[in-house]
């Protein structure tokens, strides 16, 4: 199938983040998009709805009514089951139905594609290299995980928009192993950790994305396993203070010099500066891993034509993504942060951003899925516990139930327990809602509050409905 063997595609649990910025983007090629969702109920405001509709993409109750005669094409993500009644009807009715990543790798074949993947930072790298792109004149188009303030700012979903430009911008997702199905221009391998799956799966996925990239594979020297992978460290990027030359003990490898590298990192608050290329660069995004990003950016961005004095003026006006490392209230040397943080790596690296802003973190974190926290638990107790300093926090709440039928044979509390084992001070509050009353008696200024969580549609309006009650 190509993209012009359709024009009527229907999307089943269209406001998912994934679902929604394929839409959009086919919208905006000239597609009549439209699409159902479980959480569109009829005389109930959804803001996704009211902004798809608003992109010209009709919605729709899950009841089926949506696909009509003209339906040419249904497509559904990895958690829609054949058991959903519009799926059967698709079929019934002999209308092709193809998953969210197989039409995501039909629109990334008809652009220059750069496709960015690894375990952690595709949604905050795409957007950086989206702007890039952006203010350099090439009209880029992207499709990705998470909104673009940017593009939010314009009343859009922000995850995805259609250009007038060769370029395109993806995630490349390796939890589903979609990744392989990607032939980019530009292949981009951030990091390798364990998250979905296992790591010589995840060596085996993103071995075949690399091969199956094109023109230039790039990756971080500076992640062991990513380092393993790479193709020319002439266009991979890494960090200084941890030199690529020295000896992978892991593995027993010598690591090349990577081709950009960043120097001399400072963090001032909420500010970090270091140089790359022998440019200055100065963003206002906190962590050694918003650094790391950064050069993955600039490396991407150097093989397109752009120069580094040119990337480091648009990174300088960076504003972020939606829910990644968000500020969400200051007040009082009280500063409330909300991050999409959900894998160990995740979730440390986000608690040691913000320990240079404030002499103590309260991290809390809602672990999503019985599966996940039960495949993942002593790795995140190990990160979590070796990124706490003696006077930050760990809380978290019960795992996030999205519904089927997952074994419920772990809590949150037992991620505690081990946590405390490892001597760090560590806190369960079963009921989130109750957060903000046990905390604020434990709040000394300044101190950063730090919410992690994903997947979960609700958390955006704990993180208000928090720190409301926290704050007031």
């Amino acid at each position: 199938m190509q993209l012009n063997d359709f024009h009527h595609p229907f999307f089943i649990g269209i406001a998912g983040t994934g679902m929604s910025a394929i839409a959009q983007y086919l919208a905006g090629i000239g597609k009549t998009v439209s699409g159902s969702d479980r959480y569109f109920t009829p005389d109930t405001p959804n803001e996704t709805r009211e902004k798809l509709e608003t992109e010209g993409i009709s919605c729709f109750v899950q009841d089926g009514s949506g696909i009509t005669g003209l339906t040419d094409l249904v497509v559904v993500s990895t958690a829609i089951e054949d058991t959903v009644y519009e799926v059967k009807k698709a079929k019934e009715m002999g209308i092709p139905i193809l998953k969210r990543s197989d039409v995501l790798a039909l629109i990334s074949e008809s652009k220059k594609t750069i496709a960015v993947g690894g375990t952690s930072g595709k949604s905050t790298v795409s957007a950086m290299i989206f702007d890039v792109l952006e203010y350099a004149g090439l009209h880029p188009s992207i499709i990705s995980g998470a909104g673009l303030t940017t593009l939010i700012k314009r009343g859009k979903i922000g995850n995805a928009i259609a250009g007038k430009g060769d370029w395109l911008v993806i995630e490349a997702d390796e939890s589903d192993g979609s990744i392989v199905k990607y032939h980019p221009e530009i292949g981009l391998l951030l990091n390798i950790d364990k998250d979905h799956q296992e790591i010589d799966e995840l060596m085996r996925l993103f071995g075949e994305f690399r091969d199956h990239t094109k023109t230039r594979f790039i990756t971080n020297q500076s992640n062991p396993l990513a380092a393993r992978l790479s193709v020319d460290s002439r266009n991979d990027f890494g960090l200084e203070e941890q030199p690529a030359a020295a000896t992978n003990r892991e593995y027993n490898e010598q690591r090349p010099a990577a081709g950009h590298t960043g120097r001399n990192f400072r963090q001032q608050g909420f500010t970090i500066e270091f140089e790359a290329d022998a440019v200055a660069f100065k963003m206002n995004a906190p962590g050694r891993h918003s650094m790391e990003n950064a050069l993955a950016t600039l490396a991407v961005v150097q093989t397109v034509g752009i120069s580094a004095q040119q990337c480091a003026e648009v990174l300088a006006r960076y504003e972020g993504i939606y829910r990644r490392h968000q500020l969400i209230a200051q007040r009082n040397g009280v500063a409330v942060i909300d991050d999409y943080a959900h894998n160990p790596a995740k979730c440390a690296a986000s608690i040691r951003a913000c320990q240079p802003i404030a002499p103590k973190v309260i991290a809390w974190f809602q672990p999503h899925g019985y599966g996940p926290t039960r495949f993942l638990r002593a790795d995140f107790v190990e990160e979590i516990a070796r990124a706490l300093r003696p006077e930050d926090e760990i809380w978290m709440s019960e795992i996030f139930y999205a519904g089927g039928t997952a074994v419920k044979d772990i809590s949150a509390a037992d991620l505690i327990n081990d946590l405390k084992l490892k001597g760090a001070n560590a806190f369960f509050e079963e009921d989130r809602e109750m957060l903000a009353t046990t905390l604020r008696s434990r709040i000394q200024s300044p101190c950063v509050i730090l919410l992690m969580g994903a997947r979960d549609p609700g958390l955006e309006a704990f993180a208000k409905r928090f720190t409301q009650q926290l704050l007031k």
